[in-house]
């Protein structure tokens, strides 16, 4: 099936784990990045070391998101426990940052840009699944699933 056909969904998983300075208090993204490194001013930061940035998506989910009419979920699992995120594809994605991703409450696009209109940023996460993460051993398993 071709991305730009309604009906279309397609899933892509990425690994990553835990931080001690997770904090996830940001009011209107949440980002994962392949950086090993977070700084306390990375307040938006759920998760770090992830296997895969925006560029090594693959070429059906990278088109499929910049889909307008796509339905982006968010699946974060650590551990034993599990949230989800709904956001929506753009035209206007480029999808062209090589570590990190960033799912976004607005329609603002950056080159960061994994998602726009989302339901939920960094502060409005599930307060234990974002405990667990502050623990660098901590892996966390994103699925993403894009539907036209």
């Amino acid at each position: 099936m071709d991305p730009g056909e309604t009906g279309f969904k397609i899933i892509e998983v990425i690994s990553g784990f835990g931080h001690e300075n997770v904090q996830a208090v940001h009011p209107s993204t949440v980002e994962f990045t392949k950086e090993t490194h977070l700084s306390k001013e990375g307040d938006c930061i759920l998760v770090v070391s992830a296997d895969k940035g925006l560029t090594e998506l693959s070429p059906e989910i990278r088109e499929a998101l910049k889909n307008s009419q796509a339905k982006i979920t968010i699946k974060i699992e650590v551990g034993n426990l599990c949230e989800e995120i709904h956001a929506h594809g753009a035209q206007h994605l480029s999808l062209t940052h090589p570590t990190e991703m960033v799912v976004r409450k607005s329609d603002y696009a950056s080159d960061r840009t994994l998602g726009v209109h989302a339901d939920k940023a960094a502060k409005d996460l599930s307060r234990e699944l974002v405990n667990k993460l502050k623990n660098p051993q901590q892996k966390a398993k994103i699925t993403l699933t894009v539907q036209t």
